[in-house]
């Protein structure tokens, strides 16, 4: 389910028009005469409250186990940078969790590229701050344009495990609203190393109201296993299943402003893990910060 797309290869990037590739179709998927991009009021169209509740995840294993152990997660109302990234996927509508970040022009979000890949046109909405009682604090803003590394759309989820990382650019809400200025921004970090003392993680569980935080350090973990190899941030942190994916790994938290330095986002090995007790990441080095200069100049 996760492993086909239809993409536009960029030089830095792949970039999927969201909106413009009709999915299913062969071919390059270069975009469609005539074709635009959808709209705030579309997407609200679309995704109605009765929608976004029925979505199921995307992801990982989507059993919650039992809660024990250090680092434990709690279901809170959540932050306005982080929200749910919903997405229809050959005629299913599906959820994963998604983050602002910080960027020029101030319409970027961070997720799992396994997320993003493959989903249907015209169908990709990210809601800031969602939850089952608020479902649309902020509005709704349709995604325009995904960027993926290209070598992770050619290796697959389990071989370019470690380029499971995407960047999309919204549009503004219905009014008119740009994203980042109305709920922040994380930072991006690259290049920090894998052993962070105290990080936050934040995502979206399967058949929760609210979304779910865990604080915890993180290591180094490196795969032996052939068909998935290289080096991701683990962190251990209770119940994290399906819908979780995308979720940020957030350092030097500001409790003022809500926003972190995000050093990671819930995918890459086994799309975030086996199981929903222990999470991992792509680790952000040179391909991520590449990637991000990638979305940042297709903007301009």
């Amino acid at each position: 389910m996760l492993r086909r797309t239809l993409v536009v290869v960029a030089a830095a990037s792949v970039v999927v028009g969201i909106g413009q590739v009709p999915a299913g179709a062969g071919g390059s998927g270069a975009p469609a005469r005539g074709a635009r991009p959808w709209t705030a009021g579309e997407a609200q169209a679309f995704w109605t409250p009765e929608r976004m509740a029925s979505a199921t995840v995307m992801g990982r294993d989507s059993a919650l186990r039992g809660v024990a152990g250090p680092g434990d997660g709690q279901d809170f109302d959540g932050i306005p940078v982080v929200g749910r990234l919903f997405v229809m996927k050959e005629g299913g509508a599906y959820f994963c969790t998604a983050s602002v970040v910080a960027s020029p022009h101030h319409d970027l979000v961070l997720g799992a590229a396994h997320c993003l890949l493959g989903a249907d046109t015209r169908q990709v909405a990210f809601v800031p701050h969602y939850t089952a009682k608020t479902p649309r604090p902020y509005g709704m803003f349709p995604v325009l344009k995904v960027h993926v590394d290209p070598r992770y759309q050619q290796q697959g989820p389990d071989l370019g495990a470690t380029l499971d990382v995407a960047f999309a650019r919204v549009g503004p809400n219905s009014q008119g609203g740009v994203v980042e200025e109305l709920v922040g921004g994380n930072r991006l970090i690259t290049g920090d190393g894998y052993e962070h003392d105290e990080v936050r993680l934040i995502g979206y569980p399967a058949s929760a109201d609210r979304p779910r935080v865990c604080v915890n350090r993180t290591t180094r973990f490196t795969s032996n296993d052939p068909a998935s190899p290289g080096s991701f941030l683990r962190i251990d942190c209770t119940g994290y299943p399906g819908g979780t994916s995308g979720g940020p790994f957030l350092k030097n938290f500001d409790r003022f402003t809500n926003t972190g330095d995000v050093v990671g986002v819930i995918g890459g090995w086994k799309t975030g893990g086996p199981g929903p007790d222990t999470s991992y990441s792509a680790y952000f080095g040179t391909d991520v910060r590449n990637l991000y200069r990638s979305a940042v100049d297709a903007a301009r």
